[in-house]
């Protein structure tokens, strides 16, 4: 086991990793926000945006923010003298952020510990036109009459709150994905053939409207192949957190036994001085990750994620702006909704999902 540095010694991005249990889960959260340096990060004066991962509406392990995992960072902060603090959650063209809090247990935590939330895509949330300072890749091309933001996220510190998994698009999904479904409104769909590049320019923007940025990672489940949704859930019982968005995607790689530096957005990011993506340049404190390989498959497919890539990569990449852009659009939400939610789940993924629940950590899901 590895110790924590002072923080005037600090010459490397730091992840910390700790090992929980249902029991001790609570308390774990803290132990690793704590280990990170948080509170060097983010000033307490300061309203603290939650930025809760939905990646879809029903609950299957690894898919979303766990409901400890978001009570132990609430639990935390408010030991630690945080009382402004906001649960920020986003829909998307086919997930549905209200149905997806209430079935992911989001909505009994924030209710219970009295947190006030917003859904950034529908009123009374805002958007705003920003312009970056810094240069940006592919965005400013995407949506040249202006890229915009929540009004609410500009001056806010935020937490991003992904889970360990693997992704059809990005190969994994952290820290760095998740504010894909913050900062970016409904359109962001536009954005998928180039999403490594869109990944690297929205972690410019964050670092730079966010006086505090953080992320805390549930790996009590955790997800392999065709993700976000379509996986095979494991349960490695790891909790990671760094005030380096890149570094945390980067162990988290790492662990699942994937090439961080393999992956393009972490790389890029990396290359631009984002963040630490070479997992020998970052101090890890907690657990001894070095034997760590979890053998996570790299990319996978799902039935709809090959037509999707054929779309945004292959042969039919000259039916993108027609499939994605037109009066046509719904027909893509549709057979995304058809697979994942009819197809998928009742023929797979329930019988997952009861495999699951009978596990000490689906257990502790079913307490909330």
């Amino acid at each position: 086991m590895t110790t924590q540095p002072q923080p005037s010694t600090r010459k490397k991005s730091v992840v910390s990793v700790v090992r929980s249990t249902p029991e001790t889960v609570l308390d774990d959260v803290g132990k690793a926000m704590r280990l990170a340096g948080y509170q060097q990060i983010l000033p307490v004066d300061t309203q603290v945006l939650l930025k809760i991962n939905i990646s879809w509406q029903h609950w299957y392990p690894a898919c979303s923010t766990s409901p400890w995992q978001l009570e132990g960072v609430i639990k935390t902060l408010r030991e630690d003298g945080y009382t402004d603090l906001v649960g920020a959650h986003n829909g998307t063209v086919v997930v549905d952020s209200y149905e997806g809090e209430v079935a992911n247990k989001h909505k009994v935590v924030t209710d219970r510990l009295a947190v006030p939330t917003v859904h950034l895509d529908v009123e009374p949330n805002k958007w705003v036109t920003y312009k970056p300072k810094g240069e940006m890749l592919v965005l400013d091309k995407i949506f040249p009459e202006g890229i915009t933001i929540p009004e609410s996220f500009e001056g806010k510190s935020i937490i991003q709150l992904p889970t360990m998994k693997t992704h059809v698009f990005t190969t994994m999904t952290g820290a760095m994905k998740n504010a894909f479904g913050g900062l970016l409104n409904r359109k962001r769909h536009w954005t998928h053939s180039v999403i490594h590049e869109t990944l690297v320019d929205l972690l410019t923007i964050q670092q730079e409207i966010h006086p505090g940025l953080f992320a805390v990672m549930d790996g009590t489940f955790a997800g392999d192949g065709p993700g976000p949704r379509a996986m095979r859930w494991h349960i490695p019982g790891v909790l990671l957190a760094s005030a380096d968005q890149v570094a945390i995607d980067a162990v988290a790689a790492k662990m699942m036994g994937l090439n961080p530096m393999d992956i393009k957005f972490i790389r890029m990011a990396h290359e631009r001085g984002l963040g630490c993506g070479d997992p020998d340049e970052i101090e890890i404190v907690g657990e001894d990750i070095s034997e760590v390989n979890f053998g996570f498959q790299t990319v996978q497919n799902t039935f709809a994620s090959r037509g999707q890539k054929l779309i945004y990569w292959g042969p039919l990449k000259f039916l993108e702006k027609l499939w994605l852009r037109s009066p046509l659009v719904p027909l893509a939400y549709l057979a995304s909704n058809v697979y994942h939610n009819g197809y998928w789940r009742n023929m797979k993924g329930k019988k997952r999902i009861r495999e699951a629940l009978k596990t000490p950590w689906g257990k502790l899901f079913s307490s909330y």
